[in-house]
């Protein structure tokens, strides 16, 4: 029985090629379904043959992992910065804004209540 794989839905081309590449490679046994035309459906990849899942999972994850430090990699070197690496260089830049934040949710939260007493 088939299995899904890899949902295709937000995916950009080149991590789907390269994800179809990396199963081709290995020799998984994949097919892949399109879109719907209306968009209600997503795109996947799916194995024939459901034991093959765990292999395939664990190659799949080894390439996600690959590709999330090639992005940090990507973004640390081109100056982009995490919220606590910013929140420690900046504290007076965040924390108003972060105070801000909460307070606004905190309005938006309370003023029904208010308003109906």
């Amino acid at each position: 029985m088939a299995k899904r794989l890899f949902n295709l839905r937000d995916v950009p081309d080149d991590e789907a090629d390269e994800v179809r590449q990396l199963l081709t490679a290995h020799q998984v046994d994949w097919y892949e379904t399109r879109p719907g035309p209306w968009g209600i459906s997503t795109g996947a990849l799916w194995l024939r043959d459901a034991a093959a899942y765990p292999e395939a999972r664990r190659l799949l994850d080894q390439y996600q992992q690959a590709r999330r430090d090639q992005a940090r990699e990507h973004l640390r070197l081109h100056g982009r910065e995490s919220f606590l690496e910013l929140l420690r260089r900046r504290p007076g830049y965040v924390l108003p804004r972060l105070a801000a934040i909460v307070a606004i949710v905190a309005l938006v939260l309370a003023l029904p209540w208010l308003l109906l007493r």
